[in-house]
C-alpha cells in the first residue's frame, strides 16, 4: 500500500493509498471548515450547507445526484465536525471517476434553490428538535459550551434553532466564498485508486478554483464551568471533563492510553469499579477529544438520582490513584486496545481516506503507520503517572448532568476533591 500526494498551483491537496486486492474505493473532499470556524451569528451554517450540497446543483436535482451512484451499486453521505466538512462516496473501482464528479458537482456547483433551502431548513430543524430528545445528545453540547463559553469551540455543530430558522442564501453563499478555498480542500483516495488518474481529474475538476484568504480559527481556551438541568430521567446522565492536548502535542498518545485504561472498556478502572464492583452504573466511559490548540479528556455515565453523586466522586477518585499507581500491565493492554483499534480501522478504504485526509490537515504530510505505531509505544508508566498528576492539578474543570441531579456535589467541589 502506497500513500501519494499532489498539490496543485492553487493549493489543492490530493492524497490517495491504493489498496492492494480492494475491488472498491473511498473518495471524498474533506474541507476545513466546520462549526469552529463561525462567527456567533453562522453558528450552524457549516451544517447547513453540508445538507444543501445533496439538494442540487446546476447539473442535477437532488434524486439525480442520489440517483448518480446509487445506480451503480455505490453510497454517498457527509459529515460536519467542529474542524471539518467531509463530502465522500464509496464506489466500485470502475466508477472512482464517477464518484469524483459528483462530489465535486456538490462541493463546487450547489444552486442552493430557495425552495429547497425551506425544505432542509425543516428537517434540520427536526433533527435539532431530535437531538434535544436525546439526553446524551443534549448533556455533550452542554459540556462543550461550558468547557469553552463564548466561543465558536464551544457551540453546538448543528446550531440553534433561531440562527437556523434565519439562514438566507446570501448567508450560505458567503461561508462558502470565505472557506471553500482551494487552499482549504483535500481530497482523498483509498482503495482500488490510481493515483495519476485522479490528479488529472482533480487538475480538471479544481485546477480553476482562485486561492483567497480566509480568517483564522479562534483558539479555543478551555475555562470550565458547570450546567445541571433537573428533570423527571429514569436515569441521570453526568459528565466531567478535563483539559487534554490538542492533536500536535507531544503528549497527545499518553492522554489517549491513560483514558483507555481510565475508562476505555470492560477492563477498565472505571469500569470495573463502579459497574462490576458496585453496581452503580449500567456504562461508563472516558474518552479524549482532540482539535488543533486544545483537547478535551472526558468521562460519561448514566446512573440513578441516588447513585450519581457517589459515582462523581468515584470518578474523582479513580482519576487520583491512576496518578499515583497507573501499572504496566494497564499501559501494555491499553496500549494494544490502541494499536488494535487504530490497525482494524484501517482495513476499511473509508476509515484510510479519512485518516490521510486528517493526517494532511494536521501536519501537511501524512505519517507513516509505523511513525505513529512508534510513538504509541514510547509511551511509558512514568509518562502516564506524570500525565495523570497533572490532571489531578488542573484548576478548572467542566461538568455538565441532567436529570436527577440535585444530589451530585458542584463541579468546584470536584476540583477540590481532585487536588486533595
Amino acid at each position: 500500500m502506497t500513500v501519494r500526494t499532489h498539490r496543485l498551483a492553487n493549493g489543492f491537496r490530493i492524497v490517495t493509498e491504493d489498496m492492494a486486492g480492494l475491488g472498491s474505493a473511498s473518495i471524498g473532499i474533506w474541507v476545513q471548515a466546520g462549526c469552529r470556524h463561525e462567527r456567533a451569528e453562522q453558528n450552524g451554517i457549516a451544517h447547513f450547507l453540508e445538507h444543501m450540497a445533496f439538494k442540487g446543483t446546476g447539473r442535477r436535482n437532488a434524486l439525480q445526484i442520489a440517483e448518480a451512484i446509487e445506480d451503480v451499486g455505490g453510497y454517498i453521505n457527509a459529515y460536519t465536525s467542529r474542524e471539518m466538512t467531509a463530502y465522500y462516496a464509496r464506489v466500485l473501482a470502475d466508477d472512482v471517476p464517477l464518484a469524483m464528479d459528483v462530489i465535486a458537482d456538490i462541493v463546487l456547483n450547489s444552486v442552493f434553490d430557495p425552495n429547497e433551502i425551506e425544505v432542509e431548513r425543516g428537517v434540520i430543524l427536526q433533527e435539532i428538535g431530535q437531538s434535544h430528545d436525546t439526553p446524551d445528545d443534549v448533556i455533550f453540547d452542554w459540556l462543550q459550551d461550558v468547557a469553552y463559553p463564548d466561543q465558536p469551540m464551544g457551540r453546538p455543530i448543528l446550531g440553534p434553532a433561531e440562527r437556523v430558522s434565519a439562514f438566507t442564501r446570501d448567508n450560505l453563499l458567503g461561508f462558502v466564498e470565505e472557506y471553500y478555498s482551494p487552499d482549504r480542500l483535500i481530497l482523498s483516495a483509498a482503495g482500488a485508486v490510481d493515483h495519476d488518474q485522479i490528479v488529472a481529474a482533480a487538475e480538471a475538476l479544481f485546477g480553476g478554483l482562485e486561492c483567497r484568504a480566509a480568517p483564522q480559527a479562534v483558539l479555543g481556551v478551555f475555562k470550565g464551568g458547570e450546567r445541571r438541568e433537573e428533570k423527571t430521567l429514569e436515569q441521570a446522565h453526568f459528565t466531567l471533563a478535563l483539559e487534554s492536548p490538542g492533536y500536535r502535542a507531544e503528549d497527545i498518545y499518553t492522554a489517549q492510553i491513560h483514558a483507555i485504561g481510565l475508562g476505555g472498556g470492560m477492563s477498565s478502572r472505571l469500569f470495573q469499579e463502579a459497574r462490576e464492583k458496585r453496581g452503580l452504573c449500567y456504562s461508563i466511559y472516558a474518552s479524549v477529544g482532540a482539535f488543533a490548540d486544545t483537547g478535551m479528556m472526558t468521562i460519561y455515565s448514566g446512573t440513578s438520582g441516588e447513585d450519581v453523586a457517589g459515582l462523581a466522586d468515584l470518578c474523582v477518585d479513580e482519576l487520583k490513584r491512576a496518578a499515583d499507581d497507573f501499572s504496566q500491565a494497564e499501559l501494555d493492554r491499553a496500549r494494544a486496545q490502541l494499536k488494535a483499534g487504530l490497525l482494524m480501522g484501517l482495513e476499511s478504504p473509508a476509515s484510510r481516506a479519512e485518516r490521510l485526509a486528517r493526517m494532511l490537515a494536521i501536519w501537511n504530510r501524512v505519517p507513516g503507520l509505523e511513525e505513529t505505531i512508534a510513538r504509541i509505544d514510547a509511551v511509558t508508566v512514568e509518562g502516564l503517572r506524570s500525565y495523570g498528576a497533572g490532571l489531578c492539578e488542573r484548576e478548572t474543570a467542566a461538568m455538565a448532568l441532567y436529570g436527577p441531579v440535585a444530589s451530585t456535589p458542584s463541579v468546584d467541589a470536584l476540583t477540590a476533591r481532585l487536588a486533595a
